[in-house]
């Protein structure tokens, strides 16, 4: 009974995280740079502070909320982690059910012969009837905790499932507003590159009547050729990528890419967030499904070294049985047919060929990798959070950069435009200033694009709000406590 009382799985110590250190070398970023156009307000970083709702409403796009509610509804992936958290819940509860007596009812019916031989060597056959019925119990008595070991090992698997889900639901949504937004920058940069050409067409046919008037040399007409074809041949790499990210959102939201005809997406549809809550590194941890899961992992390894560990001592096992038994129906019944058993089995284990101690070692190397593996996730969540409050800074920087850029070079395209037209200035400097504009726009719409995608990261990294009322379609499952609040 004292040794029924200990727990042979070992002390589950998680590392400390980093406490107030905050996430990123040197001082973290409070306030971003702010800009002229869509997509350039300042962002301020509120510390300290949680999420009020899932994050993907914090760019309040009723468009975007309708797709990632229907994803949920519809993408496989998530119906696959449903099922295997179904499946965990059903091995938990046939786990559980070893903590009851096993009850059984038989009734039987038997038709046979037999033989024997007397002394002197003479053959009797005969034929009987042998009619049976009764209840059988079993219990097994979880005296060195082998079934509870074993049941903590399922719970734990359980709980692992449903993190799992969440983090499936929070990659689901991420993928989702990324290839939105990537949709969204890609048309913008295929639109301003149809009105690049269209204003190249446009120059191509000033030259072309300078070339005809005796004011340009044909050099400059096929530099201009040469120009409007370079600017058409980025076209159809665009249109590929276009296609691309359609066709992934009609998977994501369990279509067929012919079957996807939502009307075009558009960056203009999104509000960038101004004010960005950030967890604390403290809360992180408890905020990020996938940390979450990998510490049911360690749970269940820790249960598994003490299953290992109880299969060392003896197993008791208590069975009984009550029936009647009678050669005939009529006295099936009564009294004088009843049968009855009680039977109690302890084993040992003596010798084995060293399987016992192999079970234990291999039971507890699987929970140093549990642990080695909830390391890597935890260091790998802050490198995430890390990595995207720097690029939320740098983006609005580098967008700030590319609208200076951008403004300049329209302005030199402009003042080109008009003293190549009064013959102030030759066609090299036309060129020039139209190569500048080109890349200066394309390079403003990557730049207003990848702050998008940037701000949805942080978001995404700091644990996303999963644990909050959801929108229509979140699966069932996301709508339980907050992680480390649950039970």
């Amino acid at each position: 009974m004292a040794l029924s009382a200990c727990s042979f799985e070992p002390p589950i110590h998680l590392p400390a995280g980093p406490g107030s250190a905050g996430y990123t070398a040197g001082a973290a970023p409070h306030k971003t740079v702010a800009s002229m156009g869509k997509g350039g307000a300042a962002q301020t970083l509120s510390y300290g502070k949680d999420m009020s709702t899932v994050w993907w409403r914090l760019f309040h796009s009723p468009r975007l909320d309708a797709l990632v509610s229907l994803a949920m509804q519809h993408n496989p992936t998530l119906d696959l982690a449903r099922a295997q958290l179904h499946q965990a819940e059903a091995v938990a509860s046939i786990n559980a059910s070893v903590f009851y007596p096993q009850v059984s009812a038989s009734l039987g019916a038997q038709r046979a012969k037999s033989v024997t031989q007397s002394g002197g060597g003479k053959t009797n056959a005969y034929t009987y009837s042998l009619f049976t019925g009764g209840v059988g119990v079993s219990y097994y008595p979880d005296i060195f905790g082998v079934n509870r070991m074993v049941y903590r090992g399922s719970e734990a698997q359980v709980e692992y499932q449903r993190y799992e889900l969440e983090a499936a639901g929070l990659t689901l949504s991420g993928n989702v507003v990324t290839a939105a937004i990537g949709e969204a920058a890609v048309r913008a940069q295929i639109d301003a590159t149809r009105r690049i050409i269209a204003q190249e067409r446009h120059l191509l046919k000033l030259t072309e009547t300078q070339y005809h008037v005796g004011s340009v040399s044909q050099l400059n007409v096929i530099n201009q050729q040469a120009q409007l074809a370079s600017s058409e041949a980025l076209l159809p790499p665009l249109m590929q990528q276009l296609a691309v990210y359609r066709h992934e959102m009609a998977i994501l939201v369990g279509r067929y890419p012919s079957q996807w005809h939502d009307k075009p997406f558009t960056l203009d549809e999104l509000h960038l967030p101004k004010h960005i809550p950030v967890s604390l590194p403290s809360t992180l941890v408890k905020q990020r499904p996938d940390v979450q899961a990998a510490e049911r992992q360690i749970r269940y390894a820790a249960a598994l070294v003490g299953e290992s560990r109880a299969e060392f001592f003896p197993a008791l096992q208590l069975t009984g049985s009550f029936g009647y038994s009678s050669n005939t129906t009529n006295l099936l019944f009564n009294p004088v047919s009843t049968i009855w058993s009680l039977a109690a089995s302890l084993v040992q284990p003596i010798f084995e060929g060293g399987k016992l101690d192999a079970q234990e070692r291999e039971a507890k190397a699987v929970f140093d990798g549990e642990f080695a593996n909830y390391r890597m996730t935890v260091l790998g969540a802050f490198q995430q959070v890390a990595n995207a409050l720097r690029a939320v800074q740098n983006d609005a920087d580098a967008l700030a950069a590319e609208q200076s850029a951008l403004d300049s070079s329209r302005q030199a395209l402009q003042m080109a435009e008009y003293d190549y037209r009064t013959g102030e200035t030759d066609y090299l400097a036309l060129l020039a200033a139209e190569v500048q504009y080109n890349d200066a726009k394309i390079a403003y719409l990557k730049a207003q694009a990848q702050r998008y995608q940037d701000t949805a990261s942080l978001l995404l990294a700091l644990g996303g709000g999963w644990w909050h009322q959801p929108v229509k379609g979140v699966p069932a499952s996301m709508i339980h406590a907050k992680a480390g609040h649950s039970s």
